[in-house]
C-alpha cells in the first residue's frame, strides 16, 4: 500500500515530465510506424527506391547542378539507392536513412509534446521540418563536394561534421520553440 502511495505521488509531483513523455512517445511511435509502413510499400528486392528518399536524391542533384555541372546521378543496381557521380567519379549513394525522415519525426514529436496550442504547433513543426529538408538536401551537396576534395576524411565528414551540423540545427529549433513559441515557459513560470 506505501509502495502505491509512493508512486501516486511520485507522479502527481512529476506530472509535467510524464505528460511530456506520454507525447513525445506516442507522436513517434504513431509516425515511425506510418513511416515503417509506407516503406514497405517498396520492394526493396528489386531496387524500389522510396519517395521521400528520390526526391532529396533529385533536389540534391538540382541544388548541385547550380554550381557544377560535373554532377551525374543514377539508380544503384544492387540496393534501393541513388548513386551520385562527381567529376566522372562515383562519390555516394544516397539510401533511405539519408532522407532524414526519422530527424523529422524526431524533431516534431519534442515539439508536440511541449504544445500548449494546436495551430501554432502545427505550423512550426512544418516550418521546422522544411528547414531540416532543405538543410539537409545541402548537407548532402556539402558532403558530396567535400568527400570528392577530401577522400580520406569520409568517416570524419559523413558520420561526425554533417550529423553535428543537422542535430546542431534540430536542436537550435527545440530550444527555440520551447523558450520562445511553445508559450510552454510561460505557463510554468507563472505556476
Amino acid at each position: 500500500m506505501l509502495k502505491i502511495y509512493a508512486l501516486k505521488n511520485t507522479i502527481r509531483q512529476n506530472k509535467p515530465f510524464f505528460k511530456f513523455l506520454i507525447k513525445f512517445l506516442l507522436f513517434y511511435v504513431v509516425f515511425t510506424f506510418l513511416y515503417k509502413a509506407l516503406l514497405f510499400q517498396y520492394d526493396i528486392e528489386k531496387n524500389e527506391i522510396d519517395f521521400f528518399t528520390n526526391q532529396v536524391a533529385v533536389q540534391t542533384f538540382e541544388f548541385m547542378n547550380l554550381f557544377s555541372d560535373n554532377v551525374l546521378t543514377a539508380n544503384n543496381l544492387r540496393e534501393p539507392a541513388v548513386n551520385f557521380y562527381y567529376k566522372e567519379q562515383l562519390i555516394a549513394r544516397i539510401v533511405e536513412g539519408c532522407n532524414a525522415i526519422s530527424v523529422m519525426i524526431l524533431f516534431a514529436s519534442f515539439i508536440f509534446a511541449f504544445s500548449t496550442k494546436w495551430k501554432k504547433t502545427f505550423l512550426y513543426i512544418a516550418i521546422g521540418i522544411f528547414i531540416i529538408h532543405l538543410l539537409n538536401v545541402t548537407r548532402i551537396a556539402l558532403l558530396i563536394f567535400a568527400l570528392y576534395y577530401y577522400p580520406s576524411q569520409k568517416e570524419l565528414l559523413h558520420d561526425v561534421v554533417f550529423p553535428l551540423f543537422i542535430y546542431g540545427v534540430v536542436f537550435i529549433l527545440w530550444v527555440l520553440w520551447v523558450t520562445k513559441y511553445s508559450g510552454y515557459a510561460k505557463t510554468t513560470a507563472t505556476k
